[in-house]
């Protein structure tokens, strides 16, 4: 009896402590989601979505005042449990029997892009002298799906809040801007609605921002768009995956300063979050995951990631930012036109029409 209260006093004690800091973040994220339905109400569509809008509100809030110590608790397990938990649950929307019916050629092409985007953009990063962590963040946030995957990549390489919240926010500015600018493109490039809704499907970062982006051109540009974004979201679990296994081999520059063992078990190696999401996708695969279900978990999923959004900008402080702003914008930048110039070939080196 007496481990029985012992146990629930600890319990309470580590809920009461992680308490303030993640009502903080709660309504921080309260607020983006209410700015995200306004902006939605008045234009049609989230051109600036909820998560990056409370990484903004989460740095601003940082820069005026500091959270006290008892809201380091809460905060820090918003930006790290939260998230893997985040992580996990975006599984459940990847079908790989949609993705399979697109054609190899399709898969291949869109496969060799994430991952020449990737060594391009780390190359691109690392000449204008960031840190190797930062380079990984803004080559898989470009090559995959913009913040989410700067999210996942995140804590799988150790890298420091800074440059997580660095690199999510100059590639929001410039994803907004491709929402913006790509529909222009259209006859520029002289592609039909096909041709660009792979585009759009390639280089635009989040699933609703191809919407955006496709939307005002035709329905077959949204769901060519569609179905390209939810193939570059499933190259998110193997790039984790690799880079978990790569982790323990990077150099101590940008990291968090957690010491990696020299030799990692299984689970080490691949963290538990990328197994559920591993996990998720096969049994959405296999009809485990009814329909029902998917709009509902994917919806949780968006939640619980701009909350973990919240934790990071309220850890950051913006004068760090300002002094490495330039180069992560022409880093960013770079990778972004890589993205772009490798999509545009495999377009028309694949013949689609």
């Amino acid at each position: 009896m007496a481990s029985d209260s012992a146990s629930r006093g600890a319990w309470a004690g580590a809920t009461a402590s992680l308490l303030p800091g993640l009502l903080l973040c709660l309504a921080v994220t309260a607020i983006a989601m209410v700015l995200q339905g306004v902006e939605e109400h008045l234009t049609g569509h989230p051109y600036v979505e909820a998560l990056v809008l409370a990484i903004l509100m989460g740095i601003a809030i940082r820069t005026a005042w500091v959270p006290g110590a008892r809201f380091k608790a809460g905060i820090a397990f918003s930006a790290k449990q939260v998230l893997e938990v985040a992580v996990t649950l975006l599984g459940a929307s990847v079908s790989l029997g949609a993705i399979v019916a697109s054609g190899p050629a399709l898969l291949t092409g869109i496969v060799a892009a994430v991952v020449l985007t990737i060594l391009a953009s780390c190359a691109i990063c690392r000449g204008l002298g960031l840190p190797v962590r930062m380079a990984l963040l803004i080559a898989c946030g470009n090559a995959i799906c913009g913040n989410s995957a700067i999210a996942a990549v995140a804590p799988v390489i150790g890298a420091d809040s800074r440059d997580v919240a660095a690199a999510i926010a100059f590639t929001a500015v410039l994803g907004v801007l491709m929402v913006l600018g790509l529909p222009l493109f259209v006859p520029l490039a002289g592609f039909n609605e096909h041709q660009y809704g792979v585009l759009a499907g390639l280089t635009v970062y989040a699933v609703p921002q191809v919407l955006a982006a496709t939307v005002p051109i035709s329905l077959l540009a949204t769901q060519v768009g569609t179905l390209v974004k939810l193939v570059r979201v499933l190259m998110l679990g193997p790039v984790v995956v690799a880079l978990s296994l790569l982790a323990p081999r990077l150099p101590a520059e940008g990291a968090t300063g957690k010491a990696a063992p020299s030799r990692l078990g299984f689970f080490k190696l691949v963290p538990w979050f990328i197994l559920g999401f591993l996990a998720l996708a096969t049994a959405r695969s296999l009809g485990l995951v009814p329909d029902a279900s998917v709009a509902p978990i994917s919806k949780l999923a968006g939640f619980l990631t701009v909350v973990s959004m919240a934790a990071l900008g309220l850890g950051v402080d913006v004068r760090v930012l300002a002094r490495v702003g330039a180069r992560v914008t022409l880093a960013v930048t770079g990778s972004l036109l890589v993205l772009l110039a490798i999509s545009i070939l495999l377009i028309r080196g694949l013949g689609l029409s």
